[in-house]
C-alpha cells in the first residue's frame, strides 16, 4: 500500500475539502497515524490558522502541529519563485513531507487553492509537486456553471497534462455537477476513462456550498444585534425587503436570508414573525443595510422574543450587500461540525470506498525525480556527517554551495583561501554564510603546512620531488587540499571549479592512489531523468580505455549503482547490438562485457548494445528477446571518453535531465572533481555524493 495520495484541483473553488475530509475520515478507520500536509498555503498571517487546516486537524484530533502541515504561504513561494529558487522550494516541500511520511501511517496531501494570478502557472506548479512527492492523484474538477461537455473536456485534459508529466492519476472526482447532468456527465466518462482511473460524481450540494450567517457577517464586516446563539444557520438563499409586507412574504424560501434597510421595521418583525410561524419557511437571518439600526420601539420589541435569528447592521446600501452576500464562497470551518459531517456523508455516498481502497493497495509508483533523489542522497549524508574540504574558497559558487550545505547540517567543511578576501565576497554577494560554521584555512600559514611537506617529500621523493618543491607545491590548494585528505585531516575533497580536472586529481593520483586490485581511476555522472535515474560511465577521465579497463569501468559503476540505491543493469555500449556488427571497436566492447561476466557473474550485463535498445522497451525486446537488460538499462558503460562525454551532455541538454558528478571511482579516498562551467546546484550535489563515499571509508 502506498502511504499518500496527492489531492488536487484544475481552478479555485472546485470542492477539493469534501474530498481530504472524506479521504481523511475514511483512512483513519483503517490507520492508527494519519498525517495532512498542504505544501503551499493561501494563508498570508501566520497569526492566524488557514480554515481548511484548522478543520481538518482539529475535528479528526490529528497528532500534527499546525507548522508541520504546509511549507510555504503563496507568497513566500512566489518569491522563491522570482529568485529563481524553485528547486530549493521543491526540496524544502519535499523535506517536511518526508518527516510526516516517516512519522505517520499515510498522509493525505493536498494542492493549492488558485488564489494566485494564474490558474495555469499554479496548475503547474502542482503537478511538479506531486510527482517529486512520487504520490499519485486524486484529481477535483468542478461542473459548477458549466455545461456537460465542458465538465467531460475539462477533466479528460487534466488528466492528460498530469499523466504527460509521468504523474499516476489515481481517481477523477467530478464535483457540484448539476443534478439534472449528473448521469450524463458520468456516463460520458467512464467511456473515457481508462479502466484503472476510479470515478465519482458528486451532485451539487447545498448545503455544502451556501455560507452560514457567521460567515456572512465575517465577509460584511457587520455589526450584531441579535442572535449570536444562531450564527451557524445556513444561508441557502436572500432576498430583498423592499416592498410591502403582503407581497414580501411570497418570496421567503427555505434558510433564506433577508436583506432590508435598517429603517424598514415592518420587514423585520414580518420577518421574525414568518420564522416562528408553522406555515412560513425558516428565516436564517437579517441584514439591515444603509448603516441604519432599528427604532427604540422595535428593538425593546425584538428584546422580548426568543430565538431571534442573527440580524446584522451594515453600512453598505441593500444594492451593494445584495451582491456581496451573492459572492460568498462558503468555507468549512472548525466550528461548524454539521457541515463537516456533510462533507463525510457526501463523499461516502458518492465515492466507492472499496474501490477506491483496492487502488491503494495495489498501486506502485515508478521512477524518481532528480528532487527526491537528491532528497535521499541528502539524508544518507546527514546519516554520518563528514569533512569535506574546497580548496577554491574565493569562488562565489562555491560559497553559495557552502552555504546550503551548512544551514542544512549536512557535512562539516574546510574552505581553503584568504579569509579577508571570503568574507568581502559574502559580505559583498549577501551570501547565508556563517563564517564561524566553517574552518578557513590559508595553506601557507597553516600549522599543519610544514608536516605537510615533509609528508610530500618522504611519499615523492623517487620522484625526483625535493624539499624545496615539496614547499611549492603545498602552497598550491588541490595539494594542500588532497594532502589533509591523506592525512585524515578531511575525509574528502571537491574540486574543479576553477582548475582543470588534470590539476585537481593529479595530487590524488600521485599519493592517495587507486584502490587495491583497481588499476584505472574512472568516474560516473548520475542522470536523473525524469522518469529514472540512469549511471553513465566513463564520462569524464579516460579517454580510450583498453577491454580491460572498461571491464574494470563497467564494476565500479555497478558497485557505484547499488551503493546509491539503483539496482545494475549494465549494458556496454557499442554502434551495435548482439552480434549484429563487426569491427575493432565492436569486438573492444565485446571482449570488455566477457571480461564482466566472467569477474563478476552476479551482475546483470549486457553488450555490445546499442543506446537505444538499452533504454527502450520495445526496441530492446527486438533486438535482444529475452535479455535482462536490454530495455532496461540502469549502468550505461560508453566506450570512449568522446562518445560518453558528448552523450551525457547532449541527454542533460535535450531532456532537461539533472547530471549530478562526475564522481570519481577507485581512489582509496575520495576526490572529486567538477566542470569550471559547474552550478552553485553541482557543487552542492558533488559534495553530497563525496560525503557518501567517505561513509565507505570509515
Amino acid at each position: 500500500m502506498i502511504k499518500t495520495v496527492f489531492i488536487a484541483s484544475t481552478e479555485p473553488h472546485a470542492g477539493k475539502s469534501i474530498v481530504s475530509i472524506g479521504l481523511v475520515n475514511t483512512l483513519l478507520g483503517k490507520a492508527q497515524k494519519i498525517g495532512y500536509f498542504k505544501p503551499i498555503i493561501s494563508q498570508s498571517q501566520f497569526e492566524q490558522k488557514e480554515n481548511h487546516i484548522d478543520s481538518i486537524v482539529s475535528y479528526f484530533d490529528l497528532p500534527t502541529t499546525y507548522e508541520d502541515t504546509y511549507a510555504f504561504t503563496w507568497q513566500d513561494a512566489m518569491r522563491q519563485m522570482e529568485t529563481e529558487s524553485q528547486g530549493e522550494m521543491i526540496d524544502t516541500i519535499i523535506r517536511k513531507f518526508k518527516y510526516l511520511e516517516n512519522k505517520y501511517d499515510f498522509t493525505v496531501v493536498e494542492g493549492t487553492d488558485y488564489m494566485g494570478e494564474g490558474v495555469a502557472f499554479e496548475f503547474e506548479i502542482n503537478i511538479q509537486i506531486a510527482k517529486n512527492l512520487r504520490a499519485p492523484a486524486i484529481l477535483v474538477v468542478s461542473g459548477e456553471d458549466k455545461s456537460t461537455a465542458q465538465v467531460v473536456n475539462g477533466a479528460l485534459t487534466a488528466i492528460h497534462n498530469f499523466e504527460a508529466r509521468e504523474v499516476q492519476v489515481l481517481a477523477l472526482i467530478a464535483n457540484k455537477i448539476n443534478p439534472d447532468s449528473a448521469r450524463d456527465v458520468e456516463e460520458l466518462l467512464r467511456q473515457q476513462l481508462p479502466a484503472e482511473i476510479l470515478l465519482a460524481v458528486i451532485p451539487a450540494e447545498k448545503g455544502l456550498q451556501s455560507p452560514t450567517m457567521k460567515e456572512i457577517n465575517q465577509k460584511l464586516n457587520g455589526k450584531l444585534l441579535f442572535g449570536e446563539n444562531y450564527l451557524s444557520n445556513q444561508a441557502d438563499n436572500f432576498v430583498t425587503g423592499a416592498m410591502q409586507v403582503p407581497n414580501f412574504l411570497g418570496y421567503l424560501k427555505e434558510n433564506v436570508v433577508i436583506i432590508t434597510p435598517g429603517d424598514r421595521g415592518d420587514i423585520i418583525i414580518s420577518a421574525l414573525q414568518a420564522n416562528s410561524s408553522t406555515s412560513y419557511p425558516k428565516v436564517s437571518g437579517i441584514i439591515l443595510t444603509a448603516g441604519m439600526e432599528p427604532e427604540e420601539p422595535i428593538i425593546r420589541l425584538i428584546n422580548g422574543l426568543q430565538n431571534v435569528v442573527p440580524i446584522i447592521a451594515v453600512e453598505s446600501g441593500t444594492f451593494q450587500t445584495s451582491n456581496e452576500v451573492g459572492a460568498i464562497r462558503s468555507k468549512i470551518t472548525p466550528d461548524n461540525t454539521k457541515k463537516i459531517q456533510l462533507a463525510i456523508d457526501t463523499f461516502n455516498r458518492c465515492v466507492n470506498i472499496g474501490e477506491l481502497d483496492k487502488r491503494l493497495v495495489t498501486f506502485k509508483p515508478s521512477g524518481i525525480t532528480p528532487r527526491m533523489f537528491q532528497y535521499q542522497l541528502t539524508e544518507w549524508a546527514k546519516s554520518s556527517k563528514k569533512h569535506i574540504v574546497l580548496p577554491e574558497g574565493n569562488d562565489e559558487r562555491i560559497l553559495k554551495a557552502a552555504a546550503r550545505l551548512m544551514n542544512q547540517g549536512i557535512v562539516n567543511l574546510t574552505i581553503l583561501g584568504d579569509i579577508t578576501e571570503i568574507t568581502g565576497i559574502v559580505n559583498r554577494l549577501n551570501i547565508d554564510l556563517d563564517l564561524s560554521t566553517v574552518r578557513i584555512i590559508n595553506p601557507a600559514s597553516d600549522e599543519y603546512y610544514d608536516d605537510y611537506v615533509n609528508t610530500l617529500y618522504e611519499l615523492r621523493k623517487n620522484k625526483n620531488v625535493n624539499l624545496e618543491m615539496a614547499r611549492d607545491l603545498m602552497t598550491d590548494v588541490s595539494y594542500f587540499g588532497t594532502m589533509m585528505v591523506y592525512k585524515g585531516h578531511a575525509d574528502g575533497m571537491v574540486s574543479g571549479a576553477v582548475h582543470t580536472t588534470l590539476h585537481t586529481i593529479r595530487p590524488a593520483l600521485q599519493f592517495i592512489k587507486t584502490k587495491p586490485g583497481i588499476s584505472v581511476v574512472s568516474s560516473i555522472f548520475f542522470m536523473c531523468l525524469p522518469d529514472r535515474v540512469s549511471v553513465f560511465g566513463d564520462c569524464a577521465v579516460n579517454p580510450n580505455p583498453t577491454a580491460e579497463q572498461l571491464a574494470e569501468i563497467a564494476i565500479s559503476s555497478a558497485e557505484s549503482s547499488q551503493r546509491f540505491g539503483i539496482e545494475p543493469r549494465v549494458a556496454m555500449l557499442s554502434y551495435s547490438s548482439g552480434t549484429s556488427g563487426e569491427g575493432e571497436d565492436v569486438e573492444k566492447v565485446r571482449r570488455a562485457t566477457e571480461i564482466v561476466k566472467s569477474k563478476r557473474p552476479d551482475l546483470k550485463v549486457e553488450g555490445p548494445i546499442q543506446y537505444d535498445a538499452a533504454v527502450d522497451p520495445v526496441v530492446g525486446s527486438n533486438k535482444l528477446p529475452g535479455s535482462e537488460v536490454a530495455g532496461q538499462a540502469s549502468v550505461l558503460i560508453f566506450p570512449d571518453l568522446n562518445t560518453g562525454n558528448n552523450t551525457y551532455k547532449a541527454v542533460q541538454r535535450e531532456t532537461g535531465a539533472l547530471a549530478i558528478g562526475p564522481m570519481l571511482q577507485g581512489l582509496n579516498k575520495p576526490v572529486n572533481d567538477l566542470s569550471r562551467g559547474c552550478t552553485v546546484d553541482d557543487i552542492f550535489n558533488t559534495v553530497i555524493i563525496t560525503a557518501i563515499q567517505c561513509q565507505d571509508n570509515q
